[in-house]
């Protein structure tokens, strides 16, 4: 069995670092480089922070997080929500693009997209969305052996 673990936050920005650091730590585990550890515990802020700022409209409800270790040397992080999902995911995801005017760039997805191997986003107008992240750990390997 492949190692994996489940939590459930409450959607304010004070628990964004908590997500960042808990995934991270979990990820740990496949002996991450410093820049692959940057690269996740920044896909799972923008995601959080997405849930946060357009799930609940900066409102409170939950935050559902999980991920996976799985082969090869891959981590497989899950950020879902039950807010009011989101009408064009392929509108969404464009660099640039937000619903949200003032300091929002609309760059979540993109960052997202640069630093994990694959990027999945499903979504019910009501019913929520969800974000599926990949990211495979490169192989370090002792040559002195």
């Amino acid at each position: 069995m492949n190692n994996k673990f489940n939590m459930t936050i409450l959607s304010c920005s004070a628990n964004e670092s908590f997500a960042r650091a808990t995934v991270s730590a979990f990820a740990s585990q496949l002996d991450p480089t410093i820049e692959e550890i940057s690269d996740i515990k920044t896909a799972v802020s923008e995601a959080v922070t997405n849930a946060i700022v357009h799930a609940y409209n900066n409102g409170f409800g939950k935050i559902y997080i999980s991920a996976e270790l799985i082969e090869p040397n891959t981590i497989k992080i899950k950020i879902r929500d039950k807010g009011k999902g989101i009408e064009n995911i392929e509108k969404a995801m464009e660099p640039l693009f937000t619903t949200v005017g003032g300091e929002r760039a609309g760059l979540g997805f993109a960052v997202m997209m640069s630093f994990m191997d694959s990027v999945k986003v499903r979504s019910n107008l009501g019913k929520g969305t969800s974000v599926t992240l990949l990211k495979k750990i490169s192989q370090r390997f002792n040559i002195n052996g």
